[in-house]
């Protein structure tokens, strides 16, 4: 039996335990969450030899753009809490299985990012954070589609979309210095303000045919559910792809007209867990340490399981 927890900054109602088995491998998944960083800081060392993998959830140790890497300090505490059991944070995958979701729904021809929608040549695609979803981000820029990179807008609350990689290059550079220094909810959502949406930026919402990246930041500032039941619904027709969604999740989509949601991560008990957590079941299915896994290997481990992206059409 292998045993794999993710020890969150995010709220403790997403947490979960399931039991599954994986390539003739019992597994114990289970999501739990900290109180704030010292909490997950105190969580993980409790944890540390006493699991297979550990997986970072609600963070990111790094992050990525143009090739390089970026350390996030809050996250670095997390990592360096555990002196036995490996630790992941979900980037070996954001760079492999989250590229391929996006190759895949093309293959499958539920992505066209040439057709001609609004009187526009090509799909329009936006990224809520592409340091964050880097293989996401590279993948619909190769593509061609018609790209709104949200970092400026849903991290740092400024209304400048970038629209191109080299523009996220630029800023990384400039940015991510600074950035990667600073407490980590001011950042992104953690703990109990994972429960809330505040309606914000809605204009990007409404130029998107897909929105992309971590659900949390989609999330958070998603358009309310109109008060008029004859009003438009403001996702519809829309398509989200993303990382971890629970049945509640999935329901706050509906009513908001959703038409199709995918995951990158396969559905366990009614739950998508987030790519710490996968990854982590592909650590301990390898039997090696993260540091000695390549793309390809990720890749090869992927196709043993047979992992598709979960579609739900809405």
């Amino acid at each position: 039996m292998k045993r794999v927890v993710s020890v969150s900054l995010g709220s403790a109602t997403r947490n979960k335990v399931v039991e599954v088995d994986i390539l003739g491998e019992h597994f114990i998944i289970e999501r739990t969450n900290g109180e704030g960083v010292a909490g997950a800081v105190a969580k993980i060392k409790e944890l540390d030899g006493t699991v297979d993998v550990i997986g970072l959830g609600g963070c990111d140790l790094y992050l990525i753009a143009g090739g390089r890497k970026y350390i996030m300090r809050d996250a670095l505490k997390l990592a360096q809490a555990a002196e036995k059991t490996p630790i992941v944070d979900g980037s070996g995958l954001k760079n492999t299985l989250e590229r391929e979701t996006i190759n895949y729904l093309v293959e499958k021809e539920l992505l066209h990012p040439q057709q001609a929608l609004r009187g526009v040549s090509k799909l329009r695609v936006l990224v809520v954070s592409a340091v964050d979803r880097f293989g996401v981000a590279e993948a619909v820029a190769k593509l061609g589609c018609r790209t709104i990179f949200g970092d400026m807008i849903f991290a740092l609350g400024i209304p400048i979309p970038v629209r191109s990689m080299g523009g996220i290059r630029l800023l990384a550079r400039l940015l991510l210095p600074i950035v990667s220094k600073q407490p980590y909810e001011k950042l992104y959502p953690i703990g109990e303000s994972q429960n809330e949406i505040t309606p914000k930026w809605g204009k990007y919402y409404a130029w998107a045919d897909v929105i992309a990246g971590d659900f949390h930041l989609i999330r958070k500032y998603m358009p309310a559910v109109p008060a008029d039941p004859e009003a438009p619904l403001p996702l519809a027709g829309k398509s989200i792809v993303t990382n971890t969604t629970t049945a509640e999740n999935v329901e706050e989509l509906r009513a908001r007209g959703l038409a199709r949601l995918v995951t990158s991560t396969p559905e366990f008990d009614g739950r998508s867990f987030g790519t710490n957590v996968m990854e982590g079941v592909l650590v301990a299915l390898s039997g090696k340490r993260p540091e000695e896994l390549t793309p390809q290997d990720y890749m090869d481990l992927l196709k043993r399981i047979n992992w598709t992206p979960r579609i739900v059409d809405l």
